[in-house]
């Protein structure tokens, strides 16, 4: 058996549902060099908002090897967090994204990854590797979509055939020089259901997601009080007090997908049926109590009360007006 084989043997033991490796090019590297340059444009035009860390050593960010010298092989793996629940919509209700529904994946998955690492070192001890989920310069959607287990869609996530977009991602880069994947074709052709169905427009373009309008970054890295987030966009949040799925619920890859088995991504009444009245009464404590392991934590107490504020202003004043181009769909 092969290591690579090895390798993702030993990654699906662990409970991860996909693994592809994409073996670093060495100079001239062609692919880093088109990841810098989206990088750069991107940032250039202020996409990223508030989110300086992501305009800090760029370079790092589309070359492994600037993270971990000698990296030859980036390891990809993905759990499905897909659940059979469905959101309590009811007026008085909050909506948070799904990821969010149960435990932070930020240590699940690192906790598995330290675990596939430690199983590495045994296949192969003179390996060095160094595994993130989120927490370092690492542009995950590229390097999984180069690893085969998917592609990133019009609307920026990453699209799987078998499991849509309902991946949480991690890597482990590796100075072992493995057996690649094939990269992932993309397959969303000629639609557009996520670009019409984003409430703020945050798609500007097929592939291109204007963060400073997307109600993901607007209600969980965005700081400060209701000024921050301008008058047309808070009409646009509705419900949402944590993220958003809008243009996931309408992919057609996402509708076909299979739910997972993992327990820990199952949702709670809280996250399920978060109520609106409840919830805005909250102290600081409480809000850490409540959740201390959940990636709902990132939004900060100010920062839940304050999209609670808007949501509640939102149930009493309801949006009834489309945004230009959008679609009416129910998740």
């Amino acid at each position: 058996m092969s290591l690579s084989r090895a390798i993702k043997q030993e990654a699906s033991a662990l409970g991860f549902d996909a693994v592809g490796i994409v073996r670093v090019d060495r100079p001239p590297a062609t692919p880093q060099h088109m990841l810098l340059t989206r990088l750069a444009q991107w940032l250039e035009r202020g996409f990223n908002g508030t989110m300086a860390w992501m305009g800090r050593t760029p370079e790092k960010r589309a070359d492994p090897r600037l993270v971990l010298p000698g990296c030859r092989s980036v390891i990809s793996a993905g759990i499905n967090y897909l659940t059979e629940h469905r959101a309590d919509e009811r007026p008085g209700h909050g909506r948070i994204a799904r990821y969010a529904w149960g435990k932070d994946y930020h240590k699940v998955l690192g906790d598995r990854l330290r675990q596939l690492e430690r199983r590495i070192h045994s296949l192969a001890p003179e390996a060095e590797t160094r595994s993130y989920v989120d927490t370092g310069p690492v542009m995950e959607k590229a390097w999984a979509e180069r690893a085969g287990l998917g592609w990133i869609g019009k609307h920026s996530n990453l699209v799987s055939a078998e499991y849509g977009s309902w991946l949480l991602l991690g890597e482990i880069l590796t100075t072992l020089d493995l057996e690649p994947d094939e990269p992932a074709t993309d397959l969303c052709g000629s639609c557009t259901l996520c670009i019409q169905a984003c409430p703020t427009k945050a798609i500007v373009e097929p592939y291109v997601v204007d963060a400073t309008r997307c109600i993901s970054y607007l209600t969980i890295e965005l700081r400060g009080d209701q000024t921050a987030i301008p008058d047309e966009l808070q009409t646009r949040l509705g419900n949402k007090i944590f993220g958003c799925d809008d243009c996931l619920d309408v992919c057609p890859f996402n509708l076909r997908a299979e739910p997972t088995g993992e327990p820990a991504f199952q949702p709670t009444s809280l996250t399920l049926t978060p109520s609106l009245d409840e919830l805005s009464k909250m102290e600081e404590s409480t809000f850490t109590s409540l959740f201390q392991h959940s990636p709902i934590r990132r939004a900060k107490h100010a920062g839940i009360l304050r999209n609670i504020a808007i949501a509640q202003r939102n149930h009493k004043q309801p949006e009834t007006t489309p945004y230009p181009g959008s679609v009416l769909l129910s998740p």
